[in-house]
């Protein structure tokens, strides 16, 4: 897996299409009725844009360093990281809680408003900071500390008290692949190209 970070540029235009999907099989009988089945748990996203200016100047060179991206991750061949701009972070976000025993938890967040919430699972977190029934939890080894793996599991050096609530507070990537093995640029001016669309698909998770 690779840890490029999807890189920000100026240019971006509105609007910006971002698609949950999930996996579900549906069998209809012959009376009408359905059956279904979720094969996904959690949903990937599709997010697609497109850019109204990148310029080439050696000041600027964003068409080089988006068309570099693109060609060190070999098209949908490689997966990157993606900041959403919109969703990529947690603040006092339950991950789990304390039974007195259990050491390791994976991080997770909700999502959602008034009622309507869904959780997800973090398996690529940026910064981030650790509480224990509110308290902060040192980062390091050690009794009394936490670390964290690359995947977002949080290992605490003594088990957490039963019923402590465990949050975190930071940030998180989606991982990402390009959908498509081509992008189309246009040159509309000496210096100037723009690209009409650009699609990637990816989650919280390293499902790609």
């Amino acid at each position: 897996m690779s840890s490029a970070i999807f890189p920000v540029l100026p240019g971006l235009q509105f609007d910006v299409v971002k698609q949950p999907m999930f996996n579900t099989k549906i069998q209809r009988s012959v009376n009408g009725k359905e059956y279904r089945a979720a094969f996904m748990q959690y949903p990937l996203y599709t997010f697609t844009f497109a850019y109204d200016l990148l310029r080439t100047a050696a000041s600027f060179s964003e068409l080089q360093e988006l068309v570099g991206f693109f060609n060190a991750r070999q098209g949908s061949y490689d997966n990157f990281l993606f900041l959403d701009p919109v969703d990529s972070t947690v603040s006092s976000q339950q991950f789990g809680t304390g039974d007195g025993n259990t050491t390791t938890f994976q991080l997770a967040r909700t999502y959602g408003y008034a009622g309507f919430t869904a959780d997800d699972v973090v398996q690529n977190p940026g910064t981030n900071a650790v509480y224990d029934n509110g308290n902060a939890v040192t980062y390091g080894a050690g009794a009394g500390n936490y670390t964290m793996g690359s995947t977002g599991i949080v290992t605490f050096g003594t088990a957490p008290v039963a019923g402590h609530t465990l949050t975190w507070t930071g940030s998180f990537y989606y991982r990402c692949r390009f959908v498509e093995d081509t992008l189309d640029f246009n040159n509309f001016m000496s210096g100037m190209w723009d690209l009409k669309q650009l699609s990637f698909v990816g989650s919280p998770q390293n499902k790609v």
